[in-house]
């Protein structure tokens, strides 16, 4: 069985509230997106929205620091993670593994900013 049917039949939805960060099964990347990492494809990752039970906005969180407005640093469990903003995308619940923690309010708020900003900005591929 693939690592996506056992995903997919597992039938396990934990309860998620914004704010908190989960181990999550992302699956391989194409291209430049976010790859997960070991054997199930994991990583961290932040709740930013939730729509339903079964599906949820989410950052992929990463420890290499990088700089510019696609990214957001912050403390948390103490040490420094970086929101990838420009990854951000929706998964389904299934793909919970499990809780590793709370990001601050503050810093919640101001991802949820710099994400407001970047969907607002002229795309950089602009067609005409």
């Amino acid at each position: 069985m693939t690592l996506k049917n056992s995903i997919h039949n597992s039938g396990s939805r934990p309860g998620y509230k914004t704010r908190e960060v989960w181990w999550v099964s992302i699956g391989r990347n194409v291209g430049f997106e976010e790859d997960g990492k070991g054997k199930f494809y994991n990583r961290p990752v932040l709740i930013l929205r939730g729509f339903s039970k079964e599906f949820f906005l989410g950052i992929p969180l990463s420890h290499t620091s990088n700089r510019g407005k696609y990214y957001h640093d912050f403390i948390m469990n103490g040490k420094v993670s970086v929101a990838l903003l420009s990854q951000m995308r929706a998964f389904d619940t299934l793909r919970l593994i499990s809780k590793c923690g709370m990001i601050s309010i503050q810093d919640f708020n101001n991802i949820k900013k710099k994400c407001i900003t970047i969907i607002n900005d002229e795309p950089i591929n602009k067609k005409s």
